[in-house]
Protein backbone atom coordinates (compact mmCIF):
# COMPACT_ATOMS: atom_id res chain seq x y z
CA UNK A 1 0.00 0.00 0.00
CA UNK A 2 2.86 2.35 0.89
CA UNK A 3 4.48 1.75 -2.54
CA UNK A 4 1.14 2.34 -4.26
CA UNK A 5 0.72 5.62 -2.36
CA UNK A 6 4.18 6.75 -3.43
CA UNK A 7 3.35 5.93 -7.06
CA UNK A 8 0.13 7.92 -6.85
CA UNK A 9 1.89 10.92 -5.31
CA UNK A 10 4.65 10.84 -7.93
CA UNK A 11 2.04 10.57 -10.68
CA UNK A 12 0.18 13.54 -9.26
CA UNK A 13 3.37 15.59 -9.31
CA UNK A 14 4.59 14.50 -12.73
CA UNK A 15 1.31 14.59 -14.64
CA UNK A 16 0.75 18.37 -14.34
CA UNK A 17 4.37 18.91 -15.38
CA UNK A 18 3.91 16.70 -18.43
CA UNK A 19 0.67 18.49 -19.30
CA UNK A 20 2.41 21.86 -18.96
CA UNK A 21 5.24 20.74 -21.24
CA UNK A 22 2.75 19.33 -23.74
CA UNK A 23 0.79 22.59 -23.65
CA UNK A 24 3.95 24.61 -24.24
CA UNK A 25 4.92 22.32 -27.10
CA UNK A 26 1.46 22.69 -28.69
CA UNK A 27 1.59 26.48 -28.47
CA UNK A 28 2.18 28.00 -31.90
CA UNK A 29 4.65 30.82 -32.36
CA UNK A 30 5.53 33.24 -35.12
CA UNK A 31 9.02 34.56 -35.56
CA UNK A 32 10.27 37.86 -36.87
CA UNK A 33 13.87 39.11 -36.68
CA UNK A 34 14.06 42.20 -34.51
CA UNK A 35 15.75 44.05 -37.35
CA UNK A 36 12.80 43.24 -39.62
CA UNK A 37 10.31 44.28 -36.95
CA UNK A 38 12.00 47.67 -36.61
CA UNK A 39 12.08 48.09 -40.39
CA UNK A 40 8.33 47.43 -40.63
CA UNK A 41 7.46 49.55 -37.61
CA UNK A 42 9.40 52.49 -39.09
CA UNK A 43 7.45 52.05 -42.30
CA UNK A 44 4.19 52.16 -40.36
CA UNK A 45 5.02 55.61 -39.02
CA UNK A 46 6.12 56.79 -42.46
CA UNK A 47 2.85 55.52 -43.90
CA UNK A 48 0.87 57.56 -41.40
CA UNK A 49 2.88 60.67 -42.24
CA UNK A 50 2.54 60.11 -45.98
CA UNK A 51 -1.21 59.48 -45.82
CA UNK A 52 -2.05 62.52 -43.73
CA UNK A 53 0.36 64.75 -45.64
CA UNK A 54 -0.97 63.68 -49.03
CA UNK A 55 -4.66 63.74 -48.14
CA UNK A 56 -4.47 66.78 -45.83
CA UNK A 57 -5.63 69.45 -48.31
CA UNK A 58 -8.88 67.53 -48.93
CA UNK A 59 -9.94 66.99 -45.30
CA UNK A 60 -13.74 67.32 -45.09
CA UNK A 61 -13.78 69.30 -48.32
CA UNK A 62 -15.75 66.48 -49.95
CA UNK A 63 -18.64 65.13 -47.88
CA UNK A 64 -21.02 62.61 -49.36
CA UNK A 65 -19.24 62.76 -52.70
CA UNK A 66 -16.19 61.18 -54.30
CA UNK A 67 -13.24 63.51 -54.78
CA UNK A 68 -12.74 64.08 -58.53
CA UNK A 69 -9.54 62.53 -59.81
CA UNK A 70 -8.22 65.90 -60.94
CA UNK A 71 -8.69 67.33 -57.42
CA UNK A 72 -6.42 64.76 -55.81
CA UNK A 73 -3.33 66.60 -54.50
CA UNK A 74 0.08 65.86 -55.95
CA UNK A 75 2.55 64.01 -53.75
CA UNK A 76 5.77 65.86 -52.95
CA UNK A 77 8.55 64.21 -50.90
CA UNK A 78 8.72 66.96 -48.28
CA UNK A 79 5.09 66.34 -47.32
CA UNK A 80 6.32 63.39 -45.26
CA UNK A 81 7.42 65.78 -42.50
CA UNK A 82 4.11 65.93 -40.66
CA UNK A 83 5.38 66.98 -37.25
CA UNK A 84 2.46 69.33 -36.58
CA UNK A 85 -0.34 66.87 -37.34
CA UNK A 86 -2.70 65.97 -34.50
CA UNK A 87 -3.52 62.80 -36.44
CA UNK A 88 -0.04 61.63 -35.46
CA UNK A 89 1.22 63.37 -32.33
CA UNK A 90 -1.85 62.76 -30.14
CA UNK A 91 -1.14 59.02 -30.06
CA UNK A 92 2.37 59.85 -28.90
CA UNK A 93 0.84 61.06 -25.65
CA UNK A 94 -0.22 57.43 -25.16
CA UNK A 95 3.25 56.17 -26.05
CA UNK A 96 4.77 58.55 -23.52
CA UNK A 97 2.42 57.26 -20.82
CA UNK A 98 3.46 53.69 -21.65
CA UNK A 99 7.13 54.67 -21.69
CA UNK A 100 6.85 56.24 -18.24
CA UNK A 101 4.48 53.80 -16.50
CA UNK A 102 4.71 50.53 -18.43
CA UNK A 103 2.21 48.40 -20.31
CA UNK A 104 0.07 47.76 -17.23
CA UNK A 105 -0.61 51.46 -16.68
CA UNK A 106 -4.16 52.18 -15.54
CA UNK A 107 -6.73 53.92 -17.68
CA UNK A 108 -6.95 56.52 -14.91
CA UNK A 109 -3.28 57.45 -15.38
CA UNK A 110 -3.89 57.57 -19.12
CA UNK A 111 -6.69 60.04 -18.43
CA UNK A 112 -4.48 62.20 -16.24
CA UNK A 113 -1.77 62.43 -18.89
CA UNK A 114 -4.36 63.22 -21.56
CA UNK A 115 -5.82 65.92 -19.32
CA UNK A 116 -2.42 67.61 -19.16
CA UNK A 117 -1.96 67.81 -22.92
CA UNK A 118 -2.02 71.24 -24.55
CA UNK A 119 -2.71 70.61 -28.22
CA UNK A 120 -5.79 71.35 -30.31
CA UNK A 121 -8.50 68.70 -30.25
CA UNK A 122 -11.93 68.08 -31.69
CA UNK A 123 -15.00 65.87 -31.21
CA UNK A 124 -14.65 62.91 -28.84
CA UNK A 125 -11.12 63.93 -27.90
CA UNK A 126 -12.00 67.42 -26.76
CA UNK A 127 -15.03 66.26 -24.75
CA UNK A 128 -13.05 63.39 -23.26
CA UNK A 129 -10.32 65.77 -22.18
CA UNK A 130 -12.82 68.23 -20.72
CA UNK A 131 -14.32 65.38 -18.74
CA UNK A 132 -11.05 64.21 -17.24
CA UNK A 133 -10.08 67.78 -16.43
CA UNK A 134 -13.39 68.12 -14.62
CA UNK A 135 -12.70 65.01 -12.56
CA UNK A 136 -14.63 62.41 -14.58
CA UNK A 137 -12.18 59.52 -14.88
CA UNK A 138 -12.15 56.87 -17.61
CA UNK A 139 -14.13 54.91 -18.55
CA UNK A 140 -16.89 57.41 -17.82
CA UNK A 141 -15.00 60.18 -19.66
CA UNK A 142 -15.76 58.30 -22.88
CA UNK A 143 -19.25 57.11 -21.95
CA UNK A 144 -22.12 58.54 -24.07
CA UNK A 145 -23.76 59.95 -20.95
CA UNK A 146 -20.82 62.36 -20.63
CA UNK A 147 -19.43 62.42 -24.16
CA UNK A 148 -21.90 63.02 -26.99
CA UNK A 149 -19.14 62.34 -29.55
CA UNK A 150 -18.28 58.87 -28.22
CA UNK A 151 -18.95 57.16 -31.58
CA UNK A 152 -16.72 59.55 -33.51
CA UNK A 153 -13.47 58.69 -35.25
CA UNK A 154 -11.01 59.92 -32.62
CA UNK A 155 -9.47 56.76 -31.17
CA UNK A 156 -9.57 55.14 -34.61
CA UNK A 157 -7.26 57.92 -35.82
CA UNK A 158 -4.90 57.41 -32.89
CA UNK A 159 -4.71 53.64 -32.50
CA UNK A 160 -1.84 53.00 -34.92
CA UNK A 161 0.63 53.06 -32.01
CA UNK A 162 -1.15 50.10 -30.37
CA UNK A 163 -0.63 47.82 -33.36
CA UNK A 164 2.88 49.04 -34.07
CA UNK A 165 4.05 47.96 -30.61
CA UNK A 166 2.02 44.72 -30.70
CA UNK A 167 3.39 42.70 -33.63
CA UNK A 168 1.29 39.56 -34.03
CA UNK A 169 -0.46 40.32 -30.74
CA UNK A 170 -4.06 41.38 -31.42
CA UNK A 171 -5.08 41.05 -27.78
CA UNK A 172 -2.39 43.52 -26.81
CA UNK A 173 -3.93 46.06 -29.17
CA UNK A 174 -7.41 45.33 -27.82
CA UNK A 175 -6.19 45.76 -24.25
CA UNK A 176 -4.49 49.08 -25.05
CA UNK A 177 -7.80 50.27 -26.45
CA UNK A 178 -9.42 49.51 -23.12
CA UNK A 179 -6.77 51.68 -21.44
CA UNK A 180 -6.51 54.65 -23.84
CA UNK A 181 -9.57 54.43 -26.08
CA UNK A 182 -11.89 54.53 -23.07
CA UNK A 183 -10.67 58.03 -22.27
CA UNK A 184 -12.70 59.47 -25.14
CA UNK A 185 -14.68 56.75 -26.95
CA UNK A 186 -17.24 53.99 -26.44
CA UNK A 187 -18.85 51.28 -28.59
CA UNK A 188 -18.07 51.62 -32.28
CA UNK A 189 -15.80 54.56 -31.52
CA UNK A 190 -13.63 52.25 -29.42
CA UNK A 191 -13.91 49.30 -31.80
CA UNK A 192 -12.60 51.39 -34.70
CA UNK A 193 -9.31 51.84 -32.87
CA UNK A 194 -9.08 48.18 -31.89
CA UNK A 195 -9.79 47.25 -35.51
CA UNK A 196 -6.94 49.46 -36.73
CA UNK A 197 -4.57 48.07 -34.09
CA UNK A 198 -5.50 44.52 -35.10
CA UNK A 199 -4.67 45.22 -38.75
CA UNK A 200 -1.27 46.60 -37.83
CA UNK A 201 -0.53 43.58 -35.64
CA UNK A 202 -1.21 41.24 -38.56
CA UNK A 203 0.59 43.40 -41.13
CA UNK A 204 3.94 42.41 -39.60
CA UNK A 205 3.33 38.90 -40.93
CA UNK A 206 0.95 39.32 -43.87
CA UNK A 207 1.00 41.23 -47.17
CA UNK A 208 -2.46 40.19 -48.41
CA UNK A 209 -4.57 43.18 -47.40
CA UNK A 210 -7.84 41.26 -47.41
CA UNK A 211 -6.39 38.88 -44.83
CA UNK A 212 -5.10 41.86 -42.85
CA UNK A 213 -8.56 43.46 -42.86
CA UNK A 214 -10.17 40.20 -41.74
CA UNK A 215 -7.62 39.90 -38.93
CA UNK A 216 -8.58 43.37 -37.77
CA UNK A 217 -12.25 42.47 -37.94
CA UNK A 218 -11.68 39.56 -35.57
CA UNK A 219 -10.80 42.16 -32.93
CA UNK A 220 -14.31 43.67 -33.13
CA UNK A 221 -17.30 42.12 -31.37
CA UNK A 222 -19.91 40.58 -33.66
CA UNK A 223 -23.28 42.27 -33.41
CA UNK A 224 -21.79 45.76 -33.41
CA UNK A 225 -22.53 48.13 -36.28
CA UNK A 226 -18.80 48.53 -36.80
CA UNK A 227 -18.42 44.79 -37.40
CA UNK A 228 -21.42 44.91 -39.73
CA UNK A 229 -19.93 47.81 -41.68
CA UNK A 230 -16.53 46.23 -42.33
CA UNK A 231 -18.22 42.91 -43.15
CA UNK A 232 -20.37 44.73 -45.70
CA UNK A 233 -17.33 46.32 -47.34
CA UNK A 234 -15.65 42.92 -47.64
CA UNK A 235 -18.83 41.47 -49.17
CA UNK A 236 -19.31 44.38 -51.59
CA UNK A 237 -15.64 44.15 -52.58
CA UNK A 238 -16.24 40.56 -53.65
CA UNK A 239 -19.30 41.66 -55.63
CA UNK A 240 -17.52 44.63 -57.25
CA UNK A 241 -13.83 43.67 -57.34
CA UNK A 242 -13.01 46.07 -60.17
CA UNK A 243 -15.28 48.99 -59.31
CA UNK A 244 -14.46 50.74 -56.04
CA UNK A 245 -16.90 53.53 -56.79
CA UNK A 246 -19.79 51.06 -56.89
CA UNK A 247 -18.83 49.88 -53.42
CA UNK A 248 -18.45 53.49 -52.29
CA UNK A 249 -22.04 54.14 -53.35
CA UNK A 250 -23.29 51.17 -51.34
CA UNK A 251 -21.41 52.46 -48.29
CA UNK A 252 -22.90 55.92 -48.83
CA UNK A 253 -26.47 54.65 -49.04
CA UNK A 254 -26.28 52.54 -45.90
CA UNK A 255 -23.79 54.26 -43.62
CA UNK A 256 -24.31 57.91 -44.53
CA UNK A 257 -27.87 58.23 -45.82
CA UNK A 258 -29.56 55.77 -43.44
CA UNK A 259 -30.11 57.41 -40.02
CA UNK A 260 -30.18 53.98 -38.34
CA UNK A 261 -26.41 53.88 -38.84
CA UNK A 262 -25.84 57.42 -37.61
CA UNK A 263 -27.73 57.28 -34.34
CA UNK A 264 -24.72 58.42 -32.31
CA UNK A 265 -22.89 60.44 -34.95
CA UNK A 266 -21.95 64.07 -34.54
CA UNK A 267 -23.69 65.82 -37.44
CA UNK A 268 -21.90 69.15 -36.94
CA UNK A 269 -25.12 70.80 -38.19
CA UNK A 270 -24.49 69.44 -41.69
CA UNK A 271 -26.20 66.29 -42.89
CA UNK A 272 -23.38 65.50 -45.32
CA UNK A 273 -20.70 65.75 -42.59
CA UNK A 274 -19.93 62.30 -41.16
CA UNK A 275 -17.23 61.89 -38.53
CA UNK A 276 -18.60 58.53 -37.37
CA UNK A 277 -15.97 55.82 -36.93
CA UNK A 278 -17.88 53.31 -39.08
CA UNK A 279 -18.00 55.08 -42.42
CA UNK A 280 -14.46 56.40 -42.09
CA UNK A 281 -13.29 52.92 -41.10
CA UNK A 282 -14.94 51.69 -44.30
CA UNK A 283 -12.87 54.18 -46.28
CA UNK A 284 -9.66 52.86 -44.71
CA UNK A 285 -10.65 49.40 -45.89
CA UNK A 286 -11.54 50.71 -49.35
CA UNK A 287 -7.97 51.89 -49.85
CA UNK A 288 -6.49 48.64 -48.56
CA UNK A 289 -8.69 46.35 -50.66
CA UNK A 290 -8.93 48.24 -53.91
CA UNK A 291 -5.38 49.57 -53.69
CA UNK A 292 -4.25 45.96 -54.20
CA UNK A 293 -0.92 46.56 -52.48
CA UNK A 294 -0.03 49.62 -54.58
CA UNK A 295 1.22 52.37 -52.27
CA UNK A 296 -0.07 55.28 -54.33
CA UNK A 297 -3.44 53.75 -55.18
CA UNK A 298 -4.10 52.83 -51.56
CA UNK A 299 -3.68 56.44 -50.45
CA UNK A 300 -5.52 57.87 -53.45
CA UNK A 301 -8.61 55.66 -53.13
CA UNK A 302 -8.85 56.08 -49.35
CA UNK A 303 -8.55 59.86 -49.83
CA UNK A 304 -10.99 60.11 -52.72
CA UNK A 305 -13.69 58.43 -50.63
CA UNK A 306 -13.98 61.80 -48.86
CA UNK A 307 -15.10 62.83 -45.35
CA UNK A 308 -12.05 62.64 -43.01
CA UNK A 309 -9.81 62.21 -46.02
CA UNK A 310 -6.47 62.75 -44.35
CA UNK A 311 -6.98 60.51 -41.32
CA UNK A 312 -8.32 57.59 -43.38
CA UNK A 313 -5.42 57.40 -45.86
CA UNK A 314 -3.06 57.82 -42.91
CA UNK A 315 -4.41 54.65 -41.29
CA UNK A 316 -4.53 52.79 -44.62
CA UNK A 317 -1.01 53.75 -45.65
CA UNK A 318 0.32 52.99 -42.19
CA UNK A 319 -0.98 49.43 -42.37
CA UNK A 320 0.20 48.80 -45.93
CA UNK A 321 3.62 50.39 -45.40
CA UNK A 322 4.07 48.22 -42.29
CA UNK A 323 3.52 45.07 -44.33
CA UNK A 324 6.21 46.13 -46.82
CA UNK A 325 8.88 47.59 -44.55
CA UNK A 326 10.89 50.80 -44.61
CA UNK A 327 13.71 49.33 -46.72
CA UNK A 328 11.22 48.52 -49.48
CA UNK A 329 9.63 51.95 -49.71
CA UNK A 330 10.31 54.16 -52.74
CA UNK A 331 12.65 57.11 -52.19
CA UNK A 332 9.83 59.57 -52.88
CA UNK A 333 8.36 58.65 -49.50
CA UNK A 334 11.54 58.63 -47.42
CA UNK A 335 14.21 60.82 -49.04
CA UNK A 336 13.03 64.12 -47.53
CA UNK A 337 12.40 62.81 -44.00
CA UNK A 338 13.77 65.20 -41.40
CA UNK A 339 15.06 62.88 -38.69
CA UNK A 340 15.84 65.81 -36.41
CA UNK A 341 12.32 67.22 -36.49
CA UNK A 342 10.33 67.00 -33.24
CA UNK A 343 6.71 65.93 -33.24
CA UNK A 344 4.74 68.78 -31.71
CA UNK A 345 3.91 68.49 -28.00
CA UNK A 346 6.14 65.40 -27.66
CA UNK A 347 9.76 64.64 -26.73
CA UNK A 348 10.07 62.49 -29.87
CA UNK A 349 12.05 62.87 -33.05
CA UNK A 350 11.69 60.06 -35.58
CA UNK A 351 14.72 58.05 -34.34
CA UNK A 352 13.65 58.44 -30.70
CA UNK A 353 10.11 57.40 -31.60
CA UNK A 354 11.41 54.24 -33.26
CA UNK A 355 13.57 53.41 -30.23
CA UNK A 356 10.66 53.84 -27.81
CA UNK A 357 8.37 51.66 -29.93
CA UNK A 358 10.98 48.90 -30.13
CA UNK A 359 11.36 48.92 -26.33
CA UNK A 360 7.61 48.77 -25.81
CA UNK A 361 7.25 45.97 -28.37
CA UNK A 362 9.83 43.91 -26.48
CA UNK A 363 7.84 44.42 -23.29
CA UNK A 364 4.54 43.57 -25.01
CA UNK A 365 5.92 40.34 -26.45
CA UNK A 366 7.30 39.23 -23.10
CA UNK A 367 4.04 40.17 -21.38
CA UNK A 368 2.06 37.97 -23.78
CA UNK A 369 4.32 34.94 -23.22
CA UNK A 370 6.80 35.47 -26.03
CA UNK A 371 10.56 35.69 -25.91
CA UNK A 372 13.64 36.97 -27.68
CA UNK A 373 16.08 34.46 -29.16
CA UNK A 374 19.64 35.27 -30.15
CA UNK A 375 21.67 33.34 -32.72
CA UNK A 376 25.41 32.65 -32.69
CA UNK A 377 26.10 35.97 -34.38
CA UNK A 378 24.07 37.92 -31.85
CA UNK A 379 21.10 38.59 -34.12
CA UNK A 380 17.83 38.75 -32.23
CA UNK A 381 14.47 37.28 -33.18
CA UNK A 382 11.11 37.93 -31.59
CA UNK A 383 9.27 34.66 -30.86
CA UNK A 384 5.61 35.64 -30.61
CA UNK A 385 2.79 33.36 -29.44
CA UNK A 386 -0.12 32.96 -31.83
CA UNK A 387 -3.25 34.11 -30.04
CA UNK A 388 -6.93 34.14 -30.85
CA UNK A 389 -8.38 37.68 -30.63
CA UNK A 390 -10.69 38.30 -27.69
CA UNK A 391 -12.77 41.38 -28.54
CA UNK A 392 -14.11 43.77 -25.95
CA UNK A 393 -17.69 43.36 -24.71
CA UNK A 394 -20.49 44.35 -27.08
CA UNK A 395 -21.90 47.81 -26.42
CA UNK A 396 -23.44 50.54 -28.58
CA UNK A 397 -23.61 54.26 -27.91
CA UNK A 398 -27.39 54.55 -28.43
CA UNK A 399 -28.03 51.73 -25.93
CA UNK A 400 -25.16 52.20 -23.48
CA UNK A 401 -24.58 50.18 -20.39
CA UNK A 402 -24.45 51.79 -16.95
CA UNK A 403 -21.77 54.29 -16.07
CA UNK A 404 -18.95 53.20 -13.78
CA UNK A 405 -19.22 56.25 -11.50
CA UNK A 406 -15.49 56.68 -12.03
CA UNK A 407 -14.18 59.89 -10.50
CA UNK A 408 -10.66 61.00 -9.79
CA UNK A 409 -9.67 61.11 -6.15
CA UNK A 410 -8.38 64.27 -4.50
CA UNK A 411 -4.89 62.78 -4.67
CA UNK A 412 -5.26 62.16 -8.41
CA UNK A 413 -6.71 65.60 -9.12
CA UNK A 414 -3.52 67.17 -7.79
CA UNK A 415 -1.72 65.69 -10.80
CA UNK A 416 -4.10 67.22 -13.32
CA UNK A 417 -2.38 70.46 -14.22
CA UNK A 418 -3.18 71.47 -17.82
CA UNK A 419 -1.66 74.52 -19.51
CA UNK A 420 -3.27 77.87 -18.63
CA UNK A 421 -6.48 78.36 -20.58
CA UNK A 422 -5.20 81.48 -22.34
CA UNK A 423 -2.37 79.45 -23.85
CA UNK A 424 -4.61 76.76 -25.28
CA UNK A 425 -5.57 76.90 -28.92
CA UNK A 426 -8.46 74.55 -28.43
CA UNK A 427 -10.25 76.74 -25.88
CA UNK A 428 -13.75 77.49 -27.13
CA UNK A 429 -14.33 81.01 -28.42
CA UNK A 430 -16.16 83.19 -25.92
CA UNK A 431 -18.21 84.67 -28.79
CA UNK A 432 -18.80 82.05 -31.49
CA UNK A 433 -21.06 84.06 -33.80
CA UNK A 434 -18.52 85.42 -36.27
CA UNK A 435 -20.49 88.52 -37.25
CA UNK A 436 -20.82 89.49 -33.61
CA UNK A 437 -17.18 88.61 -32.92
CA UNK A 438 -15.86 90.75 -35.78
CA UNK A 439 -18.06 93.64 -34.71
CA UNK A 440 -16.45 93.69 -31.27
CA UNK A 441 -12.91 94.30 -32.54
CA UNK A 442 -13.60 95.92 -35.93
CA UNK A 443 -17.03 97.62 -36.07
CA UNK A 444 -18.50 97.84 -39.54
CA UNK A 445 -16.42 95.02 -41.00
CA UNK A 446 -18.17 92.07 -42.61
CA UNK A 447 -17.06 88.44 -42.62
CA UNK A 448 -17.63 85.71 -45.21
CA UNK A 449 -16.31 82.29 -46.24
CA UNK A 450 -14.97 81.50 -42.78
CA UNK A 451 -14.99 78.06 -41.21
CA UNK A 452 -17.47 77.74 -38.39
CA UNK A 453 -17.00 75.76 -35.20
CA UNK A 454 -16.56 76.24 -31.47
CA UNK A 455 -12.97 77.46 -31.72
CA UNK A 456 -13.42 80.29 -34.19
CA UNK A 457 -14.74 83.63 -32.98
CA UNK A 458 -13.75 86.09 -30.28
CA UNK A 459 -11.52 84.90 -27.43
CA UNK A 460 -11.49 87.14 -24.37
CA UNK A 461 -7.81 86.29 -23.97
CA UNK A 462 -5.46 84.37 -26.23
CA UNK A 463 -1.69 84.40 -26.70
CA UNK A 464 -1.29 86.99 -23.94
CA UNK A 465 -3.64 89.49 -25.63
CA UNK A 466 -7.22 90.43 -24.92
CA UNK A 467 -10.10 90.32 -27.40
CA UNK A 468 -8.58 88.19 -30.14
CA UNK A 469 -10.60 87.23 -33.21
CA UNK A 470 -9.77 83.73 -34.50
CA UNK A 471 -10.69 82.76 -38.07
CA UNK A 472 -10.01 79.95 -40.53
CA UNK A 473 -10.64 79.66 -44.30
CA UNK A 474 -13.73 77.79 -45.43
CA UNK A 475 -11.60 75.78 -47.89
CA UNK A 476 -8.14 75.57 -49.42
CA UNK A 477 -9.27 77.55 -52.45
CA UNK A 478 -11.60 80.06 -50.76
CA UNK A 479 -10.06 82.30 -48.08
CA UNK A 480 -11.88 83.75 -45.10
CA UNK A 481 -12.50 87.42 -45.94
CA UNK A 482 -13.04 90.42 -43.70
CA UNK A 483 -14.25 93.43 -45.68
CA UNK A 484 -15.39 97.01 -45.25
CA UNK A 485 -16.23 99.84 -47.62
CA UNK A 486 -14.45 102.97 -46.34
CA UNK A 487 -13.87 106.52 -47.46
CA UNK A 488 -10.22 107.45 -47.17
CA UNK A 489 -9.70 110.98 -45.86
CA UNK A 490 -7.10 113.36 -47.21
CA UNK A 491 -3.64 113.20 -45.73
CA UNK A 492 -1.72 110.17 -44.57
CA UNK A 493 -3.89 107.14 -43.82
CA UNK A 494 -2.86 103.66 -42.75
CA UNK A 495 -4.58 100.35 -42.26
CA UNK A 496 -3.08 99.08 -39.02
CA UNK A 497 -3.23 95.40 -38.13
CA UNK A 498 -2.05 93.25 -35.25
CA UNK A 499 -2.06 89.66 -36.52
CA UNK A 500 -0.82 86.51 -34.86
CA UNK A 501 -0.40 82.79 -35.25
CA UNK A 502 -0.56 79.73 -33.04
CA UNK A 503 2.81 78.11 -32.46
CA UNK A 504 3.56 75.65 -35.26
CA UNK A 505 0.71 76.90 -37.45
CA UNK A 506 1.03 79.51 -40.18
CA UNK A 507 -1.27 81.33 -42.59
CA UNK A 508 -1.24 83.71 -45.53
CA UNK A 509 -2.39 87.32 -45.10
CA UNK A 510 -3.51 89.21 -48.20
CA UNK A 511 -4.70 92.84 -48.15
CA UNK A 512 -6.67 94.20 -51.11
CA UNK A 513 -8.16 97.58 -52.04
CA UNK A 514 -10.82 97.48 -54.75
CA UNK A 515 -9.46 94.08 -55.75
CA UNK A 516 -5.87 95.28 -56.07
CA UNK A 517 -3.38 93.38 -53.94
CA UNK A 518 -1.54 95.72 -51.57
CA UNK A 519 0.14 93.12 -49.35
CA UNK A 520 0.75 89.39 -49.36
CA UNK A 521 2.74 87.89 -46.51
CA UNK A 522 3.13 84.79 -44.37
CA UNK A 523 2.25 85.01 -40.70
CA UNK A 524 4.49 82.48 -39.02
CA UNK A 525 7.36 82.08 -36.57
CA UNK A 526 9.75 83.78 -38.98
CA UNK A 527 7.69 86.94 -39.37
CA UNK A 528 6.36 87.40 -35.83
CA UNK A 529 7.70 88.10 -32.36
CA UNK A 530 6.09 86.23 -29.48
CA UNK A 531 3.48 85.11 -31.98
CA UNK A 532 2.39 88.59 -33.04
CA UNK A 533 3.13 91.04 -35.83
CA UNK A 534 2.15 94.69 -36.28
CA UNK A 535 1.51 95.67 -39.88
CA UNK A 536 0.82 99.09 -41.42
CA UNK A 537 -0.47 99.37 -44.99
CA UNK A 538 -0.33 102.85 -46.54
CA UNK A 539 -3.68 103.91 -48.01
CA UNK A 540 -2.72 107.51 -48.80
CA UNK A 541 -2.91 106.86 -52.55
CA UNK A 542 -6.68 106.49 -52.13
CA UNK A 543 -7.19 109.82 -50.33
CA UNK A 544 -10.64 111.22 -51.07
CA UNK A 545 -11.88 107.94 -52.56
CA UNK A 546 -14.29 105.35 -51.27
CA UNK A 547 -12.78 101.87 -51.55
CA UNK A 548 -13.52 98.27 -50.62
CA UNK A 549 -10.89 96.95 -48.25
CA UNK A 550 -10.49 93.17 -47.93
CA UNK A 551 -8.38 91.21 -45.46
CA UNK A 552 -7.90 87.61 -46.52
CA UNK A 553 -7.04 84.76 -44.14
CA UNK A 554 -5.84 82.44 -46.91
CA UNK A 555 -4.41 78.93 -47.09
CA UNK A 556 -0.79 78.27 -47.98
CA UNK A 557 -0.44 74.49 -47.61
CA UNK A 558 -3.86 73.74 -46.02
CA UNK A 559 -2.55 72.74 -42.64
CA UNK A 560 -4.60 74.60 -40.01
CA UNK A 561 -4.33 78.18 -41.31
CA UNK A 562 -5.75 79.64 -38.10
CA UNK A 563 -5.51 83.44 -38.05
CA UNK A 564 -5.49 85.61 -34.95
CA UNK A 565 -6.53 89.25 -35.17
CA UNK A 566 -6.02 91.63 -32.24
CA UNK A 567 -6.35 94.92 -34.15
CA UNK A 568 -8.01 96.09 -37.37
CA UNK A 569 -8.07 99.88 -37.58
CA UNK A 570 -7.84 102.70 -40.11
CA UNK A 571 -5.74 105.56 -38.73
CA UNK A 572 -5.43 109.00 -40.33
CA UNK A 573 -3.08 111.82 -39.40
Amino acid sequence: MRKLGVVIVVAMLVLPLQMSVASAQSQEFRRIPVEEYVDKMKAGWIGQMVGVGWGGPTEFQYRGTIIPEERMPEWKPDKVNQFMQDDIYVEMTFLRTLELYGLDVSTRQAGIDFANSGYMLWHANVFGRENVRNGIAPPDSGHPQFNKHADDIDYQIEADYAGLISPGLPNSGIRLGEIFGRVMNYGDGLYGGQFVAGMYSEAFFETDMEKVVRAGLECVPEGSQFHECISDVLKWYKENPDDWQATWQLIEEKYNDNPEYRRASCGDKREDFNIDAKINGAYIVMGLLYGEGDLDETVIISTRCGQDSDCNPSNAAGVLFTSLGFSNLPDRFTSALNEEGKFSHTPYSFPILVHVCESLARAAIMREGGRVERDDEGRETFVIPVEEPKPSALEQCWEPGPIANSRFTEEELVHIDPPPAEEEVEKYADVQDLDEAVGKIAPGWKVKDCNSNEYFGLHNKLLERENVLVTHPESQEVPCTLSKRVKIPSGKTQLQLAVGHIEGLDWLLIVKADGKELLKTEVDSGTTEDGWRDIAVDLSAYAGSEIMLELLNASNDWAFEIACWAKIAIISE
